[in-house]
């Protein structure tokens, strides 16, 4: 027991509004506030950009905002945060107060610069700037003149800048701190000691923008969860915050292998349908398997084992029978964030992850947003808490017009604990809520449970044995999980107007034959296709790629209207089967039976890959003039994909922004 005496003793000295932690939340909370007031600035100088956006709209815009803000204002402050929480007597000390005003001051009025800056910058780009600022403008000679040249054009945006600052200093010079909370020299450091992994915590849930296990640290694409229209992304962002998280990501850059009218001619992602007949109005289920390496599924590797290869996939071993299915089928990308847009928008990932690049904004088109057209309703399910992965915000911006997650699901019950619904469960969510929509409809689905660390309900333990992978045993529970899902469906009225199409988002990074450990196995992954009435089957021995799904399905319900999508339609003859995708800083291109890889400048590997499934013999040297053959596609691939990212020319009729 502390005596009374001891305890006045103790807490000697305390004035709360003069507390080193209270004075740090006061001073991160100012910037905090004026971050939203540099958000109205940016609206009101580029109001004429967002028309018609209502003040209830705007205000959501700026409660969207905090989130991003308050990981800009962390990342910001950072070193002002270390600097003010060390537990040691030095900080009262007005020698190093002083310094730490001016960390202060210094570093919020560069990114307070930051966003005024894009007050006007905004309006050539027509989106927040981002990391290859500083590449876009490294061989400008002239760029003292240049930045002078803003100051005077401008001043109207800088006297908005000096009124921050002004603000900043005024009210930094009002707080005075005091001297140590606690006098007791123990309890004061041993209490320092522990407040430091705290507010460490809460900063690294501030900067990921969420504490939840499956949340990634939030990016610009997570922005669009609160937009209406893309274009809106650019108020709810904040420009320290939109550098920031492009700082390393910036590996799009403007090519120019060919002339435009030459880039066309060799490969083009504007898509015109013939005119083939009457547009079917079939509605569309997409089904995104996670991890679902091809290797997993026996009837896609009889060769396997002498023959005697099962696989963990009794169901989908069944469904194939009665599919459409190819011989060599990719994925064009290595991560779930790579996956969705290639599945559903036919956008790859080349480099850098399209959710992660400063292009995340764009407008692009989908599956979703196309169909619109022709009267569709659109949903997206995924069983994980909502918001995890930035999927919500995508599909957003696909147009997705319904986002169905744990949160809808509504049972915690159900919650594996780490990642989402079980799959077994969420399935038959699912299978209830596609019998609630009104035809046609078209609807996404992703998995969650064939995921680290690979467990299944207890209540299935023992019916599924697995291998010596853990993954398999996942792979059989989630398989289960589908055969239940069909077995539903089936019995629907809306079953047989319906086009199936089964994929996995990528392959698991378990494995077990050494081809899936090659250049080609690590993006082998299933696409089927499949139609109740059997009207779609066989197996194909072409290449098919994730990007070619979303020009597939519109094909084959002969869609009649220009798109841009990188892949091809698959039912479309004379269509030339290619795929492409990026690893270890190598483009690669798989055409006819060979892999070619191109490191951005040259050809550095040629293989046969259909026969050297190993890829061990590199034909570069023995055979350079199929490799010249090849490289022209890969090189107008590239072209397309990098100069409409970076000008924004992801849908029919989109005019290119300016430099």
């Amino acid at each position: 027991m502390i005596s009374e005496l001891n305890r006045v003793e103790l807490f000697a000295g305390w004035r709360l509004r003069n507390n080193i932690y209270w004075i740090l939340l006061l001073c991160l909370t100012l910037i905090m506030l004026l971050f939203s007031i540099c958000r109205i600035g940016f609206y009101l100088f580029n109001f004429r950009f967002f028309p018609g956006l209502s003040v209830s709209d705007f205000l959501y815009l700026m409660w969207g905002g905090l989130r991003f803000d308050l990981a800009a204002v962390l990342y910001v402050n950072m070193l002002f945060i270390v600097m003010m929480i060390l537990p040691f007597n030095f900080r009262f000390r007005r020698s190093y107060q002083l310094v730490v005003k001016y960390l202060f001051l210094i570093s919020n009025g560069i990114a307070l610069a930051m966003n005024v800056a894009d007050f006007i910058y905004y309006r050539f780009t027509l989106r927040r700037t981002t990391a290859d600022v500083f590449t876009q403008f490294e061989n400008e000679q002239n760029m003292g003149s240049l930045f002078f040249h803003f100051l005077l054009d401008y001043w109207y945006a800088v006297l908005f800048w000096v009124m921050l600052m002004v603000v900043l200093v005024w009210v930094y010079n009002r707080l005075k701190v005091s001297g140590p909370l606690l006098k007791n020299r123990w309890v004061y450091y041993s209490l320092g000691v522990v407040t430091i992994p705290l507010i460490a915590w809460l900063i690294i849930g501030g900067v990921r923008g969420g504490f939840r296990h499956s949340t990634r640290p939030i990016t610009l694409s997570n922005a669009g969860e609160y937009v209406k229209d893309p274009r809106d992304i650019s108020i709810v962002l904040n420009t320290p915050f939109a550098v920031f998280r492009t700082v390393g990501k910036t590996k799009v850059q403007k090519l120019n292998f060919f002339s435009d009218q030459e880039v066309e001619k060799i490969y083009s992602p504007i898509h015109t349908s013939p005119d083939t007949g009457s547009f079917r109005q079939e509605n569309v289920v997409i089904i995104i398997l996670e991890s679902f390496s091809r290797e997993f599924i026996g009837a896609l590797n009889q060769d396997k084992q002498n023959g005697n290869y099962k696989g963990y996939t009794p169901f989908l071993d069944s469904l194939i029978q009665f599919s459409k299915t190819w011989e060599y089928s990719f994925a064009n990308g290595r991560k779930s964030i790579d996956g969705l847009p290639s599945v559903v928008s036919s956008i790859p990932a080349l480099g850098v992850p399209y959710f992660l690049s400063p292009y995340s904004t764009n407008r692009i088109t989908s599956l979703a947003s196309l169909l619109k057209e022709k009267g569709y309703h659109s949903s997206f399910f995924h069983g994980a808490p909502n918001g995890s992965m930035g999927f919500n915000a995508f599909m957003n911006i696909a147009g997705f017009q319904h986002y169905y997650g744990m949160s809808e699901c509504n049972n915690s019950d159900d919650f594996d604990g780490i990642w989402g619904v079980w799959d077994d469960k969420f399935f038959t969510f699912y299978a209830d809520k596609l019998n609630t929509f009104q035809q046609p409809f078209v609807s996404a689905f992703f998995s969650v449970s064939s995921h680290h660390p690979f467990k299944i309900p207890e209540v299935y333990e023992s019916r599924f044995k697995g291998g010596h992978l853990p993954i398999q045993k996942c792979i059989q529970y989630t398989d289960f999980s589908l055969r239940n899902f069909f077995n539903s469906v089936s019995k629907m009225p809306w079953y047989e107007n319906t086009l199936f199409v089964i994929t996995a988002d990528h392959t698991s990074s378990d494995i077990h034959f050494d081809e899936s450990r090659t250049a080609w196995g690590f993006f082998s992954v299933p696409i089927i296709f499949f139609k109740p009435d059997h009207s779609l089957m066989g197996r194909d021995s072409e290449i098919i790629q994730q990007i070619d799904i979303m020009p597939s399905v519109l094909g084959y319900l002969k869609y009649d209207k220009p798109y841009v999508a990188f892949g091809r339609n698959v039912f479309e003859v004379g269509a030339k089967p290619f795929a492409f995708n990026y690893k270890d800083n190598a483009y690669q291109l798989f055409a006819d039976d060979y892999l070619l890889q191109f490191d951005g400048t040259r050809s550095i590997g040629l293989y046969n890959f259909k026969k050297d499934r190993l890829i061990r013999n590199n034909l570069i040297n023995a055979e350079p003039e199929l490799a010249l053959s090849l490289e022209p596609k890969l090189k107008a691939i590239i072209q397309q994909y990098n100069n409409r990212m970076i000008e924004d020319r992801l849908t029919v009729g989109h005019q290119p922004k300016s430099d």
